[in-house]
């Protein structure tokens, strides 16, 4: 993309339906930091209905002005860090739409106050008598409310065709087992319709997410590739640098693998494993997507890992352990991390890993499904002095550097035949305007407007659980002893580099953005070596070359920098990108020096030139 060409905008869309948002949990902390933001942020982009009213329920009483001042001071505090200021504009008009509503949750006087207040938003808001409930409450009362709703009149829509609608999200978790969520389901579906039910999944908002799809199948390129034949394994992985912060007393009666991977994790797998829809409707999307998770073989126990976070270093900050957050047992046996290998029995996958893992305090942020190809066939090779190539990997980064990568060989320049990697690279922030956004704007957008693309049914939570129920079970059954077993800031448990190593394979390291650390050593070593007739040593790190200024390439081709050094522990570093501590740690790992091709002429060994064809 040249400099002189502008960053593309968001494509716009007409706003959606008019409608009343009730929020339950008006006061909790998912309405302040999420769906209020997100609100506004619809607001600003023109995505909501100049007839629009947000109605807050929760127990306590409260004035409107009031609840309006709380979530005005918590816009500021997430839309505001960074130096952004606040859109009084916007945020005028969407507080000028808000009211409190005090009610208990199990209290009918309250929803029957709640129905007269929504007919007098209808008249003066002109809502049409279309509902959005937002079930923003813990798990327990999710049955509770929707059975209130209805003694009260106010989920009858007069069927798929009538005048009005009446549409409600729950967000997860959705049940914490497989006979939870089918108890949940049946109870949910005894006074809704599946298509009135929205169950929420904050990661399926995100841009880079929505992508894959578009990524897989508007373009042709990659669908004869995507299969068993072309694909080694898949890794999927979720990790945070965070730890669990203020939710100790959720986190211990959730954990790492009730809280992502049911969830989470399993709809990044289905939209990477999913056959072509025959459309982009919602129920033929979710229909493929059900196919793969139902084809998900349930996990056994000695295919996954857990791990608890000790005590340790994130970013340079002291870290405690998990044993030592708030409103944690110190004895605690709550997992903090997970990883598992997955098995779809599907002709597309049939023998290719799948493997998840995710985990808090982890040594860096990201979120990335990386598809690593087979490796070709050597033959062409023969007589090079080379006994192997580097894999090639294809990287979908979904946070917080959005955007895909291909990593693949080329020559390095020079008389020998010597592979080197590099990488091509498409960033979003290169090619489009950031809209401001905390991940919900879409969904509620969808939800508005009667898409149901991105939420989940029936079938395919309880699908979710299937897979995952014997690692469950087991699990409650023998406690773990080893517990902290992974140091803040690490990249999790011994244990779960076992799991791949089982396989001849490893996890892509979280300290790299790019190329696997063991490419990256292969490399640092070869070039340490002086080259034939050469005078002096030469290194070459594997650093991307930095883009121009204001210029954003849609694929940036990765060439390796030479740069002289004076000695070889310094180009190591470079190589790596590690601290001394870290390249200390790294150099442990004994990795085999890129070969060079020589060959006889005269008694004197020669550089081999390029392989003769045969």
């Amino acid at each position: 993309m040249s400099q002189a060409t502008a960053k593309r905008t968001s494509s716009r869309a007409h706003p959606a339906d008019p409608c009343t948002v009730v929020i339950f949990g008006a006061a909790g902390d998912l309405t302040s930091r999420l769906v209020v933001p997100a609100l506004y942020n619809m607001r600003r982009t023109g995505l909501l209905s100049d007839n629009f009213s947000v109605v807050g329920f929760n127990h306590g009483k409260m004035t409107d002005n009031a609840w309006r001042g709380s979530l005005h001071a918590a816009l500021e505090r997430y839309v505001g860090a960074g130096g952004r200021k606040l859109d009084e504009e916007a945020w005028g008009w969407l507080s000028a739409q808000m009211t409190y509503h005090a009610g208990d949750f199990d209290d009918l006087s309250a929803f029957h106050s709640l129905a007269g207040k929504l007919r007098d938003m209808e008249r003066k808001r002109g809502t049409q008598g279309n509902v959005l409930f937002y079930l923003a409450t813990p798990e327990r009362f999710f049955g509770d409310v929707i059975e209130q709703l209805q003694k009260a009149g106010l989920v009858d829509d007069g069927g798929p065709d009538g005048r009005f609608w009446r549409r409600v999200i729950i967000e997860k978790p959705f049940g914490h087992d497989l006979p939870s969520a089918r108890a949940l389901n049946e109870r949910i579906l005894k006074v809704l319709r599946e298509d009135q039910v929205y169950r929420i999944d904050h990661f399926l908002g995100k841009e880079t997410v929505q992508n894959i799809m578009a990524f897989r199948f508007a373009n042709g390129l990659f669908e004869p590739i995507w299969n068993r034949d072309r694909i080694d394994h898949v890794q999927i992985t979720v990790a945070e640098t965070v730890g669990v912060e203020r939710r100790g007393s959720f986190y211990e009666q959730t954990g790492a693998l009730r809280d992502m991977v049911p969830n989470h994790l399993f709809q990044l797998l289905a939209m990477v494993a999913m056959e072509p829809p025959s459309s982009f409707d919602a129920e033929a999307v979710r229909t493929r997507k059900a196919e793969v998770i139902e084809a998900i073989r349930p996990v056994q126990p000695e295919d996954a890992v857990r791990g608890q976070y000790g005590p340790g270093a994130v970013n340079g900050q002291l870290a405690a352990s998990y044993r030592d957050e708030p409103d944690v047992a110190p004895d605690s046996v709550t997992e903090t991390f997970v990883a598992m290998k997955l098995s779809i029995d599907t002709w597309r996958w049939s023998g290719v890993p799948f493997y998840l893992r995710t985990g808090k305090h982890m040594g860096r942020r990201t979120t990335e499904i990386a598809i690593r190809f087979k490796s070709a066939p050597f033959a062409p090779f023969r007589g090079t002095g080379m006994d192997a190539f580097g894999p090639d990997w294809l990287v979908l980064q979904i946070q917080p550097d959005e955007g895909i990568s291909l990593q693949f060989d080329v020559k390095r320049p020079g008389p020998r035949v010597e592979l080197a990697p590099v990488r091509m690279d498409f960033k979003y922030a290169d090619w489009f305007r950031a809209e401001p956004n905390v991940g919900y704007e879409t969904l509620l957008y969808d939800c508005m407007t009667g898409d149901a693309t991105l939420f989940q049914r029936a079938d395919m939570v309880e699908a979710c659980w299937r897979a995952v129920q014997p690692i469950l079970d087991e699990w409650a059954q023998r406690m773990p002893a080893d517990f902290p077993n992974y140091a803040s800031g690490s990249a999790g448990p011994a244990s779960s580099d076992t799991l791949l190593a089982m396989g001849g394979r490893s996890w892509r390291p979280l300290n790299s953005s790019s190329e696997p650390l063991a490419r990256k050593s292969a490399r640092s070593k070869a070039d340490a070596a002086p080259a034939v007739g050469s005078d002096a040593p030469r290194a070459a790190t594997a650093k991307r070359a930095p883009a121009k200024k204001g210029r954003g390439a849609a694929a940036k081709t990765a060439t390796p920098a030479r740069k002289a050094t004076a000695t070889r522990k310094t180009a190591s570093r470079r190589a790596t990108g590690a601290t001394p501590t870290a390249a200390k740690s790294a150099s442990a790992r004994k990795v085999a020096p890129a070969k060079t091709a020589t060959r006889k002429t005269g008694g004197r060994r020669k550089p081999a030139g390029r392989p003769r064809a045969r």
